[in-house]
């Protein structure tokens, strides 16, 4: 078997996928937070889950247990009992992408949630990594 090092590195390369080199990729879109008696309403939450490629009822479900409050999820916005600053939310989100989303290997936040059976892994699209996360 006779193999030339150009064609296996072309093979090796297109078997790999795409991923952009700048780090700062991932930026959280300013989130638009609005108080209404004793609610809160981010009206952005589905740009800010699209960013973070998750689904919204995941963050949502994060944020309402760090919280210790109800919140539902319609039309792209999310809606909490009780008032609470943006600031608040930044941190919360901050955290969330720490644990769920970026790698804990490479540090990229190209990645996907994948359930097995009953436990859950961040798989990272960059560098293969398969990490264990908390269940929500």
């Amino acid at each position: 078997m006779d193999y030339n090092y150009d064609e296996l590195l072309k093979r090796a390369r297109s078997e790999v996928p795409e991923v952009r080199l700048k780090k700062e990729r991932l930026e959280m879109p300013r989130l638009f937070v609005s108080m209404v008696g004793m609610r809160t309403t981010i009206s952005n939450f589905k740009e800010v889950a699209d960013t973070l490629d998750r689904d919204p009822q995941h963050i949502l479900k994060f944020l309402t247990r760090e919280m210790a409050t109800a919140a539902t999820y319609h039309d792209g916005r999310a809606i909490f009992q009780g008032k609470f600053p943006r600031d608040t939310f930044e941190r919360l989100l901050q955290r969330y992408m720490e644990n769920y989303v970026v790698c804990p290997v490479c540090k990229r936040p190209d990645t996907t949630i994948l359930k097995e059976k009953r436990l859950s892994f961040v798989v990272c699209n960059a560098c293969g990594a398969k990490s264990s996360i908390k269940q929500l």
